[in-house]
């Protein structure tokens, strides 16, 4: 059980994961749908103004609250911009894609069914086609699920 694995100096963080996310963690045991908290990495080509941006970290959090049940405040993104020069892309799977491609790789605990991830997927092409105007063929998604022992989320000390 999670909050009973804390250290003493850890003891403080599990109180406000425990009051401050609410059912997930009262017993230290995943809902129906997991442990949340994902990793998301987003790269794209540099010149994108501040809007844009913020729009596809909405979109994500969003789509991955309605899909995965992500509490709120759970949002540990960035975005990585290139140049063209370190950037590249291809046509693979008949999908015409253009410099306007974005990159999205989320690491989540392997809890997530392949339904849910189906839904996430449809969900992000949907939510960053509307807002901030990203082409479905130019978002490429890749999730990545990660056993809850390869994860520490401060302190030193590992989240199993």
């Amino acid at each position: 059980m999670f909050l009973s694995r804390c250290q003493k100096w850890f003891a403080p963080l599990c109180g406000q994961l425990h009051q401050g996310v609410g059912r997930r963690y009262r017993t230290g045991r995943p809902n129906a749908k997991g442990f949340a908290m994902p990793l998301v990495h987003i790269s794209l080509r540099a010149g994108k103004p501040d809007s844009y941006r913020q729009a596809i970290f909405d979109g994500i959090y969003r789509a991955m609250r309605e899909t995965l049940d992500v509490p709120e405040g759970d949002q540990f993104m960035t975005i990585t911009e290139h140049d063209a020069a370190n950037f590249r892309y291809g046509n693979a799977f008949g999908i015409d894609r253009s410099h306007d491609l974005v990159y999205i790789q989320i690491t989540v605990f392997n809890t997530r069914t392949g339904a849910q991830k189906s839904a996430l997927f449809r969900r992000i092409a949907e939510l960053l086609s509307d807002n901030p105007g990203v082409r479905p063929a130019d978002i490429f998604i890749n999730v990545l699920d990660s056993a809850k022992e390869n994860w520490s989320i401060g302190h030193g000390a590992q989240f199993a």
